[in-house]
């Protein structure tokens, strides 16, 4: 059976390219004969639109969450809502250290997919997808019981000093380690599906789960039409409800199969260690980048804390709206990730190095389109969260800093997803450790200890960003990410 006519690409009307090519260090933008530029930016908007979509929906959806949540007390009681948003932003970095697991091992399914995707080769992309659901689910039982367990000693250690708000996250994080395997499977399922390029089936299970999530918050926060009124720990179960949803019908899709990958049972999942190992060499260097990312978050949200609790609320709203702007950047950067993994696995590094410079350029249209609009309605998306004046005040110049970072960010994104595609993970590991543990956390000590306040803290970021973007840039140029091969690549 023939590969799905809408998983193809231009990639797939070429010849395999010469295995020495990649000797060639040199990164050029001359495209290969025959190859139109419009075809190829054809390639990348296909691919990235369900990403862009399904990204940008889910974070709106985050949004409308967090809104509630930030609502709970009304205008008589805002403090309510203060703590309430204080509560969730305490859980959020334990949650992401709890999924650096499964999160960068998918780095390597999707690398590993992609590359057999490249060769037509769906046997080994269908074992590959077998063995990072194997990883996955063994992994996140783990997690799952260690998050339950220590959940209120995460939050107290993440700086929570009033009671309320310590049992209210303790709550919300306890609640989301039950549906934790349920999402953990989904997103292993979705980095199979976009390394064979499907970013569209992910696109409409997520979004459903999100329409899903916002009406429980609705049913469940309030108490509205007879259900509990639950709060903080409502917002959390509609999130579980959610993804719950999203679980079944990827489940169900990878089941019945999408023209290049299918989930056969009788198949079995036995552990193939040639697969596994190529895996783990790709993903355990990302889970290193995860592991030092959440520590220097750890450190950073830790100081930010220290502010008190409306600095931090104001903090958990900006750093909510500045995730709806990684949404661009995770889009393309999906487009760049399939796109180079794929033309790497065909050893076509020429392809690879075209797709990756346009992907960038589309990235960076979209971010100053993007950063307009923080700078003019900064203040006034701040406001939709919370009624307290100082939130809204000190937030609109936040997002200042937001509207700033928007290209350095986008850049960052595209170029590290195409080196993730091509494997090249060890690198951009480095460049989270001394960014993220380095100079975020130590800039945001020093600025927020001379009396800078939050502004010192987002300073700190802003140097995180600029700094990371310049590394990733040259890591690219360098070429070297053409030299890295598979254990079963000769």
């Amino acid at each position: 059976m023939s590969t799905n006519a809408r998983l193809q690409t231009t990639l797939d009307r070429l010849p395999y390219g010469d295995a020495n090519l990649s000797g060639d260090l040199k990164v050029t933008k001359k495209l290969p004969e025959g190859v139109k530029s419009k075809e190829l930016y054809q390639d990348i908007i296909r691919i990235a639109w369900p990403s862009f979509v399904e990204l940008l929906l889910t974070q709106l959806a985050s949004m409308v969450d967090l809104m509630m949540v930030g609502s709970m007390g009304g205008t008589a009681h805002p403090e309510i809502g203060t703590q309430a948003l204080a509560a969730v932003g305490l859980t959020t970095q334990p949650k992401f250290l709890l999924m650096a697991a499964f999160v960068s091992m998918n780095t390597g399914v999707t690398a590993l997919i992609a590359r057999h995707r490249g060769t037509n080769n769906k046997e080994q992309a269908n074992l590959a997808a077998r063995q990072g659901l194997l990883f996955t689910f063994c992994t996140t039982i783990i997690m799952s019981i260690l998050g339950t367990v220590f959940a209120r000693p995460m939050v107290i250690f993440m700086g929570s000093t009033e009671e309320i708000v310590t049992q209210w996250a303790t709550q919300y994080l306890q609640i989301q380690m039950i549906g934790f395997l349920t999402v953990a499977l989904t997103s292993t399922i979705t980095a199979a599906l976009r390394a064979v390029g499907d970013s569209k089936t992910p696109m409409i299970y997520n979004l459903i789960a999100n329409g899903v999530n916002v009406v429980f918050n609705w049913l469940l926060i309030y108490g509205n039409l007879g259900f509990p009124e639950m709060g903080v720990a409502g917002a959390s179960l509609a999130t579980v409800i959610g993804q719950f949803v999203a679980f079944i019908i990827a489940f169900v899709v990878i089941l019945r199969g999408n023209g290049f990958l299918k989930l056969e049972f009788k198949l079995g999942f036995k552990p193939d260690k040639l697969v596994l190992g190529n895996i783990i060499n790709i993903g355990l260097p990302a889970m290193f980048e995860q592991l030092i990312m959440r520590a220097g978050m750890i450190i950073f949200a830790k100081t930010v804390a220290s502010l008190g609790t409306t600095a931090y609320a104001t903090h958990q709203v900006c750093m909510n709206i500045q995730a709806l702007s990684f949404m661009t950047g995770q889009a393309f950067a999906v487009s760049a990730t399939t796109l180079m993994g794929q033309s790497l696995g065909k050893r076509r590094t020429d392809m690879a190095q075209a797709y990756c410079s346009r992907t960038r350029s589309v990235g960076f249209a979209f971010s100053l389109f993007l950063a307009s609009v923080f700078v003019f309605f900064g203040g006034t998306i701040v406001g939709l969260y919370n009624s307290d004046p100082e939130i809204i005040r000190i937030g609109g110049h936040i997002m200042l800093f937001v509207a700033f970072l928007q290209p350095f960010q986008s850049s960052q994104f595209i170029i590290a997803g195409g080196l993730r595609g091509a494997g090249d993970t060890r690198a951009t590991a480095m460049f989270t450790l001394i960014t993220v543990l380095l100079i975020r956390p130590s800039v945001a000590i020093l600025l927020v200890n001379l009396g800078w306040g939050l502004y010192g803290a987002w300073s700190a970021m802003a140097c995180d960003q600029i700094v990371r973007s310049a590394l990733v840039l040259g890591r690219y140029n360098s070429g070297k990410w053409k030299m890295i091969k598979l254990k079963s690549e000769t």
